[in-house]
């Protein structure tokens, strides 16, 4: 068995822990703050407050803080004194709320979307992942993705985007102006839904990629959104470790001091009207065998 701890606890919705400079850092969907913390739990503190809801989170070479503002579908950029500005603007582009992100150590942005409007109950469709270049300017790199949602890039310069209803992960050559190339299929975990409503499309997955984090071997941690699991995925798509924690959980990291410390963000559910009225969010960490990646 598996030790759960829970470290911190009274959030609404987490999502995007990521481990920088000794802390651990998330977005609270509905209180609309950016959080850090250590490794413990204790020494919370309030990075930045975005009104149309924080998700995504990254730093450009220079240490600036980017966040996914998901509402308006921006980027914001948090600079050294503190005040937040818009470093791009994807109303024109994401058919769906802005989601998660990755950046790549040019300062790069690869964003995800819904594609539709989740919330609402609305039918599935695909959504386009967009590139923003450091200067702000945005650029379509890939289409017809089940919801792009958590991402990461290895080492070897490959760009994997957990589909959350797509049953599967992607996966993408970065070539060295920023573009995708030879797309493939990385872990495939079943066919793709049949039935495009949610909940029907949503029981016919067998993992439904959320949040996810690259570990020092290769190995993806995947927050599987309906499985109530985190599962360790290699490529070709064998499942080498589960972890049920006893709730649903969203999205991961891998940090601590010895970066084996896997971080879960668990809520009761994701259905909006039910996380904004109650503080049932709460941060799990969990040990495991292998460390995460080297940050790049």
């Amino acid at each position: 068995m598996t030790e759960t701890t829970t470290v911190a606890e009274d959030f609404r919705f987490l999502e995007a822990p990521r481990w920088r400079d000794g802390r651990l850092w998330f977005s609270d969907f509905y209180t609309h703050q950016v959080v850090s913390m250590a490794e413990d739990g204790s020494d919370l503190r309030v990075e930045a407050h975005v009104p149309e809801q924080p998700s995504g989170l990254g730093w450009l070479p220079d240490g600036r803080l980017l966040v996914v503002s998901m509402v308006d579908r921006k980027i914001l950029r948090r600079e050294p004194e503190g005040m937040l500005s818009v470093h791009a603007d994807l109303g024109e582009h994401a058919t769906g709320y802005t989601n998660d992100m990755v950046v790549d150590g040019h300062g790069r942005a690869y964003v995800g979307n819904f594609g539709f409007d989740l919330m609402a109950g609305d039918p599935v469709e695909t959504a386009a992942l967009h590139r923003v270049d450091p200067d702000g300017q945005v650029t379509q790199v890939a289409d017809d993705l089940w919801f792009p949602n958590g991402s990461v890039i290895t080492p070897e310069n490959v760009l994997l985007v957990a589909e959350t209803f797509g049953n599967r992960v992607t996966a993408f050559d970065v070539t060295d102006d920023g573009a995708l190339t030879d797309r493939r299929v990385w872990a495939e975990f079943g066919p793709l839904p049949t039935d495009r409503r949610v909940p029907e499309a949503l029981a016919q997955v067998a993992v439904a990629g959320d949040g996810c984090c690259l570990d020092a071997e290769g190995g993806l941690w995947v927050a599987d959104a309906t499985g109530d699991r985190l599962v360790r995925v290699v490529e070709g798509g064998r499942i080498t470790d589960e972890i049920k924690p006893g709730s649903p959980v969203y999205a991961c990291g891998l940090g601590g001091a010895d970066g084996r410390t896997l971080f879960a963000c668990a809520a009761p559910d994701f259905h909006e009207e039910a996380r904004k009225a109650a503080r049932e969010a709460r941060m799990l960490a969990i040990r495991v065998a292998i460390p995460g990646a080297p940050a790049r």
